[in-house]
């Protein structure tokens, strides 16, 4: 492989009819000379969960989980972060989460025993950390920027959030006009990683959506998400990189979880094929009775979140590779 270092770029809830339904429209760098340059998966989607942290837990350690969606709570499973730094031996600076959202600072660790609070990425995310709020986008992009220029991380990922902040707010113009800025700062990131002597021609660029949003008539249409409907779970991925074929439309089906399947083989090493899957345990609360006989507590069922282990589901994107690499990706 030729692929030293990896971005990930995920524009936060476009609604595909808002996006790659209608181009050049609102995305003429990716629909156009970007897409020229890299591959285009037209069947892409979130089959998980719908929403914000969810879907980056999905691409960041390739299960579909229900998580906490305000900060919360940690993925059950190691990231591609947490793998690639334990594997080099690099340190925190070598990986960075940069994020508009304060709360994706969530993605940097794991509740797995064994990977709690260990190889953990560095993290700059919202206005000043967890907590703080969300930022605008055109600081991510500054600051991403900085942090590429500064650390020369190999293996970060980029949350754009505008198109689903101001989407919930209900400002449809602001809500195209984060989809139409997105497509510039990620523009303004190609450029910049062709243009830089420590990332031209071995850097590979995925660019992605967490989830969409209702179609319209369901739900609140484009001001909301969270289902299974087709306007949910359809998102995009174009993916540019010296390992991957140009012009290239993949017809094939493929969802986030295959996205991190697809970096560990670019940055060559392996993540494992257990995992944990986090399930809700019911348990039933027995009756309390006092001597005289008087229950003292109604019986009730008590929810809790137990880990239970499964197999990994999502394979390395095979069409996007050239011909020549795929020897390398053969399960």
């Amino acid at each position: 492989m030729q692929t030293s270092n990896v971005v990930i770029v995920v524009i936060d809830g476009p609604r595909y009819s808002e996006t790659w339904a209608n181009t050049p429209g609102l995305i003429p760098n990716m629909s156009g000379e970007m897409k020229s340059k890299g591959g285009f998966i037209k069947e892409f989607y979130n089959e998980g969960f719908t929403y914000t942290n969810s879907g980056h837990t999905a691409i960041t350690t390739g299960v579909n989980q229900p998580i906490d969606n305000y900060g919360n709570e940690y993925p059950a499973n190691p990231s591609i972060f947490q793998y690639w730094l334990k594997i080099t031996g690099k340190d925190s600076t070598a990986a960075w989460i940069i994020s508009s959202k304060d709360k994706l600072h969530i993605l940097a660790n794991a509740l797995d025993p064994e990977w709690h609070n260990k190889y953990m990425p560095s993290i700059n995310a919202g206005v000043n950390g967890p907590g703080t709020g969300y930022r605008a986008d055109s600081l991510t992009l500054k600051k991403a920027k900085e942090i590429l220029k500064t650390y020369q991380p190999g293996l970060v990922l980029i949350n754009f959030m505008e198109p689903d902040g101001y989407a919930h707010a209900g400002n449809w113009e602001y809500y195209l006009r984060g989809i139409s800025r997105s497509d510039d700062y990620v523009k303004e990131l190609w450029d910049f990683l062709q243009n830089d002597p420590h990332y031209k021609n071995n850097t590979t660029l995925i660019i992605t959506n967490d989830h969409g949003r209702h179609l319209d008539g369901i739900d609140g249409g484009w001001k909301e998400h969270g289902d299974n409907c087709e306007g949910c779970q359809k998102i995009s991925l174009l993916a540019l990189g010296p390992d991957f074929k140009k012009n290239n439309v993949v017809e094939t089906k493929y969802t986030l979880i295959d996205i991190a399947p697809t970096v560990s083989r670019l940055l060559g090493f392996e993540m494992d094929r257990n995992v944990y899957m986090p399930e809700i345990d019911t348990t039933v609360v027995a009756f309390e009775v006092d001597s005289a006989g008087i229950m003292l507590q109604k019986d009730s069922l008590k929810l809790e979140m137990v880990l239970d282990t499964a197999q990994m589901q999502g394979h390395p994107i095979r069409e996007l590779f050239l011909d020549k690499k795929l020897k390398v990706i053969e399960n």
